[in-house]
């Protein structure tokens, strides 16, 4: 599994890697075109769009593997390790939760966002909400596995473990 996991999330690096590589050379390349030429590339305007769409939702993703997301844990390092552990166990739950609502959300809204198209593309919007959709499913699941990992662990004192750098 810890394979699998590792080529998923090098995956999602690449795939952001190519989005923050395509929106320069798209902006870039119409700030040249208008500002020399005086044109520019309708498409490339939407597409960039759709790229910072895709690289922010990936990288929420990659960075909670990193447990780089913003917390607060003054309260959280003053608890007893049992409490602490129980503390976290029951954050993850929650976050999954509220990923779960999101995934709920963004079911209901499926119909509306196939039919709506971008104006200049006609691409359909599902495509770049099609990035939330694996941003809620990956962060749900990875918040159960670190909760489950957390109940099966003896200890919660170091902060920096976590079931991805097994």
């Amino acid at each position: 599994m810890l394979a699998f996991t590792r080529f998923y999330f090098r995956a999602l690096e690449v795939v952001m890697v190519l989005c923050l590589a395509a929106m320069c050379v798209m902006v870039f390349g119409n700030v040249v075109l208008r500002h020399v030429f005086d044109s520019g590339i309708n498409t490339s305007e939407e597409l960039s769009r759709f790229a910072f769409i895709w690289l922010t939702f990936l990288g929420a993703v990659v960075v909670a593997r990193e447990n780089g997301h913003l917390g607060v844990d003054m309260l959280v390092i003053r608890l007893t390790p049992r409490t602490r552990r129980a503390a976290l166990i029951t954050s993850r739950l929650f976050t999954s939760a509220c990923c779960v609502v999101f995934l709920w959300g963004l079911l209901r809204q499926h119909g509306i966002n196939v039919a709506n198209t971008a104006l200049i593309t006609g691409i359909p919007m599902a495509v770049a909400y099609a990035a939330a959709y694996v941003c809620a499913a990956s962060l749900a699941l990875m918040a159960l596995v670190e909760a489950w990992w957390l109940w099966r662990r003896a200890d919660a004192n170091d902060p920096e473990a976590s079931p991805w750098s097994s």
